[in-house]
């Protein structure tokens, strides 16, 4: 697969904990974002859940359920494809209809209101900007969602940062830019209302936690044994936050870029600001079945239920989020 996809810090136990903390979270602030395949992960859970989270930040993505299940179909169509093998949007807002008619996804219903910002920037070689824009297009098709578009900024296919990573108009590991751009703070700050400074660096605490503890009926989810979790002092305190959950893009997992996107990526210090709880679930590669760049399932390689309530990853999801105190169904 395609590659994919940080300057605060802050402390890591360094030692996976059995369990994540239970908070004090409101749930109405529930928002998402990824980078490549990250994105498509955001975009499906967003769907998934459209009831229970209110936003979501596309960065270098398409649109949801783009591969169909297929990933011939994920490489030809998803990714940089020529104008004339573009994905059928129409085709794409059916399949969405019918799964939520199905139950398979939530009502459409849910989308009313939701902020989605589809970010892109014009040195992307691995992602098109057609493909990025598919996603808004769908969004905008489905109706209900107030769509933002953020697609002129000169950065390659990384995750902008003010001054972390490497160059902006490369797309090499960490797939962090210093971009001069907070892409982190801008993507919040559509997402989650109300104005916020952030502070120079991070002062909450980055733990580790046992992701195999939330496996939905012992299912192996092609999750990493350890994940991320970010927690603001204020919310350790017993403050109401809200939680973000953060998608890394492929080969950004925590075994090949170490603990670079969880705390270079710039959301910490916003979730310090806005009182965020942030959320970053990790992937693991494999050969068998074949995701070698240890990317987000968005064309099936965890079933054929993958971008729906049912998608292993996503009931993962829900038992994390429910740990932490937010419901997504």
């Amino acid at each position: 697969m395609a590659s994919t996809l940080l300057v605060a810090t802050a402390c890591s136990s360094g030692q996976a904990e059995a369990d994540l903390p239970r908070l004090k979270l409101d749930a109405s602030r529930t928002t998402v974002s990824g980078l490549s395949s990250g994105a498509y992960m955001a975009t499906q859970v967003h769907m998934a859940f459209s009831d229970h989270i209110a936003g979501v930040a596309l960065l270098a993505g398409g649109p949801y359920a783009c591969a169909e299940g297929n990933l011939d179909t994920a490489l030809k169509k998803c990714l940089g494809p020529n104008p004339e093998n573009m994905p059928d949007i129409a085709h794409l807002a059916s399949i969405a209809r019918t799964r939520a008619d199905d139950g398979l996804i939530a009502s459409l219903d849910g989308l009313a209101g939701d902020k989605v910002l589809v970010m892109h920037g014009v040195l992307d070689a691995t992602v098109s900007a057609g493909i990025s824009a598919a996603g808004g297009e769908l969004y905008r098709l489905l109706g209900g969602a107030v769509v933002v578009t953020d697609m002129q900024r000169a950065m390659a296919h990384t995750f902008p940062t003010l001054a972390a990573g490497s160059a902006c108009d490369e797309s090499e590991s960490p797939y962090i830019g210093a971009c001069g751009f907070d892409g982190a703070g801008e993507l919040l700050a559509q997402l989650d209302a109300g104005e916020a400074v952030a502070g120079e660096v991070a002062t909450g605490e980055l733990r580790t936690f046992n992701q195999s503890a939330y496996l939905p009926d012992a299912q192996d989810a092609m999750l990493a044994d350890t994940g991320y979790v970010y927690i603001p002092k204020a919310c350790s305190d017993g403050e109401t936050c809200g939680l973000h959950v953060a998608f890394h893009g492929c080969q950004q997992n925590a075994a090949n870029v170490g603990e670079a996107f969880v705390s270079q990526a710039g959301y910490n210090r916003w979730a310090d600001a806005r009182r965020l709880v942030v959320l970053y679930p990790q992937t693991r590669a494999s050969y068998a079945p074949l995701n070698p760049k240890a990317c987000w399932d968005w064309w099936g390689y965890t079933g054929s239920q993958y971008d729906t309530r049912n998608g292993v990853q996503l009931r993962w999801l829900v038992n994390a989020a429910a740990a932490l105190g937010v419901p997504l169904e």
